[in-house]
């Protein structure tokens, strides 16, 4: 019996061109077809940019760790324990909400984390106003530390939001536009993802003036 490969001929098209293929031929294009397909129709591409949305959400999360104000203050603010006491309560609520990456299609979810991180703000806002009545506290040079940590976690949660959101706007863009949405409806099934908006009183916040 002959197993050598032979050609498979095509004449059959208008004009009599005859294409010729072998099995080998037929067999790779069995598995190129769909590659190609897959890459053209956005499978991979609405992957990949998911994945950056993710990326940029950990960044945000690395920089909302604000330091903890109330060593620092504590013993000059013996007289204004309510403040500080909000400061308390505001962080432990901010940091006791979390969001998985499967929460940033969840608008409610979204909402309900921002709230937390501008709670913390505004209470942060708060207690740099009292500090302006405790001169020696301004002069501490941990405080003085503090503030400068302040400035660049301000910097970094301004940087990191803008970064997020526009790769929230690309992907969002991506899985509406043909024929990429389509391969999403069809097969991927991901979800628009939320934009991070920052809450009014924490657009003061961390920024403080000593």
């Amino acid at each position: 019996m002959d197993y050598s490969i032979q050609p498979i001929r095509y004449d059959h098209f208008p004009g009599g061109i005859m294409l010729r293929f072998t099995r080998s031929t037929l067999i790779l294009l069995t598995f190129l077809l769909p590659v190609f397909f897959l890459s053209g129709c956005g499978y991979n591409s609405l992957q990949v940019k998911e994945e950056s949305v993710f990326k940029a959400w950990g960044d945000i999360e690395a920089t909302l760790q604000i330091p903890n104000l109330v060593e620092t203050v504590k013993g000059y603010a013996k007289h204004e324990a309510e403040t500080l006491e909000a400061v308390i309560n505001a962080r432990s609520k901010a940091t006791s909400v979390q969001l998985s990456t499967d929460d940033l299609s969840n608008p409610e979810a979204m909402s309900q984390f921002q709230a937390a991180q501008g709670g913390l703000s505004s209470a942060l806002s708060k207690l740099m106003v009292v500090v302006e009545k405790y001169p020696d506290l301004k002069a501490n040079q941990n405080f003085l530390d503090l503030q400068t940590q302040l400035e660049g976690t301000e910097n970094r949660i301004n940087v990191a939001r803008q970064r997020y959101n526009e790769v929230v706007e690309m992907f969002n863009g991506s899985i509406r536009q043909f024929p990429a949405s389509l391969t999403n409806s069809l097969i991927l099934h991901l979800d628009r993802k939320e934009y991070y908006k920052a809450d009014e009183a924490a657009k003061q916040v961390p920024k403080v003036t000593f």
